[in-house]
C-alpha cells in the first residue's frame, strides 16, 4: 500500500453516489473550497459526532466559501436513514466502487483490531482549494475538535 496522498496535488476527480441517488464529484465543487470527510460508517458513535460537528458548522463554512462533503462506503439508503436520524445538513455521498475516491487517496487501507485484520476507511479529511487541489490533508483523524480545525483552516485559505 501507498501513504496516504498528501497535500499538494489535485484531487482525483472521481464521482460518488449521494444520498439522493444523484452523483457528485470533487469537480462539481470547482470555484469554492470544499472539505471532504472521509468516515467508516454511518451511525457508529465516532462518525455521528464527526458529521454532527460539520453539520453544526454548516453556516461557518458556507460564510468561508466552503462546501463540505462527508463520504463512506455506506449504501445511499443508509445514508438517507443516518440524516433523517441526526438531522444532519452536511451531504453525503458513497464511495462504494473499488477503485473509488478512497482507494485513489490510499485512505481504503488494511486495519486491524482484536488481532484480526480487515479493510476499512482510515478516517480523514481534505482541504481543496477553489481550482480543485488538496490544500491541506488530515490522516487518523481524533473527532474532537476536527470539524472546528477544519473550519478554521478553511477560513485562513
Amino acid at each position: 500500500m501507498s501513504a496516504f496522498t498528501p497535500a499538494g496535488g489535485p484531487m482525483p476527480d472521481i464521482a460518488m453516489e449521494t444520498s439522493d441517488g444523484g452523483t457528485v464529484r470533487p469537480s462539481d465543487f470547482r470555484g469554492r473550497k470544499l472539505a471532504v470527510f472521509f468516515y467508516p460508517k454511518d451511525d457508529t458513535p465516532g462518525c455521528t459526532s464527526e458529521a454532527k460537528d460539520f453539520s453544526a458548522l454548516m453556516g461557518a463554512f458556507e460564510q468561508a466559501g466552503c462546501a463540505v462533503l462527508g463520504v463512506s462506503k455506506d449504501p445511499p439508503t443508509k445514508h438517507r436513514k443516518f440524516i433523517d436520524k441526526h438531522g444532519l445538513t452536511v451531504q453525503l455521498a458513497t464511495d462504494a466502487e473499488e477503485g473509488g475516491l478512497s482507494d485513489a487517496l490510499s485512505i481504503w487501507a488494511e486495519k486491524s483490531m482484536y488481532g484480526r485484520t480487515y479493510m476499512g476507511m482510515v478516517r480523514s479529511t481534505y482541504l481543496l482549494d477553489v481550482e480543485g487541489n488538496i490544500a491541506q490533508a488530515w490522516h487518523k483523524v481524533k473527532v474532537k475538535g476536527h470539524a472546528e480545525e477544519v473550519l478554521a483552516a478553511a477560513q485562513a485559505l
